[in-house]
């Protein structure tokens, strides 16, 4: 990872290790790279504890950093999972819900650690795209859904 030129930092009470193994474990193009650990004692943890994490998900750096419970993830931020079907959205959805996660609005999700997904469809990003009623009926249908229903959105983009 040490070649990025950019690396998105998330923020992690204690757990960026359990947190960036578990994301690897599901998503293609995703693993963990390094752990470094403390060199001394800093505010939320003691020499020895693990500070960094060096991972990718689906492709984009990140490092986690077990910076304490100061700062929590919000809707602010969020991974945007781009999936080709119904199975490979349900696949990422009740992996990230079915292991401590909690379903939102919209093909939003998050994760155990707060942090937020949106596991979405390409077929709704074309229906978007698509622009007029198509869209519109399309958007409409979504505004209905916790996790995106691929016939669904296909229905109401043909009317």
């Amino acid at each position: 990872m040490a070649t990025a030129k950019n690396t998105i930092c998330l923020w992690y009470d204690k757990d960026a290790e359990a947190a960036a193994r578990f994301y690897a474990g599901i998503f293609p193009d995703s693993a963990v790279t390094a752990v470094h650990h403390a060199p001394s004692d800093y505010p939320s943890g003691k020499a020895g504890d693990v500070l960094t994490v060096e991972f990718t998900v689906a492709g984009v750096p990140c490092l986690g950093l077990n910076g304490g419970p100061t700062f929590r993830h919000s809707e602010a931020f969020s991974f945007q999972i781009a999936t080709d079907d119904q199975d490979e959205t349900d696949r990422y959805w009740n992996a990230i819900v079915g292991n401590g996660g909690q379903e939102s609005a919209c093909g939003w999700c998050k994760d155990k650690w707060g942090l937020n997904w949106q596991i979405t469809p390409r077929a709704l990003t074309e229906a978007m795209a698509a622009g007029g009623a198509e869209a519109k009926r399309a958007f409409e249908a979504m505004m209905t859904m916790t996790k995106i229903d691929v016939a669904a959105i296909e229905a109401a983009r043909r009317g």
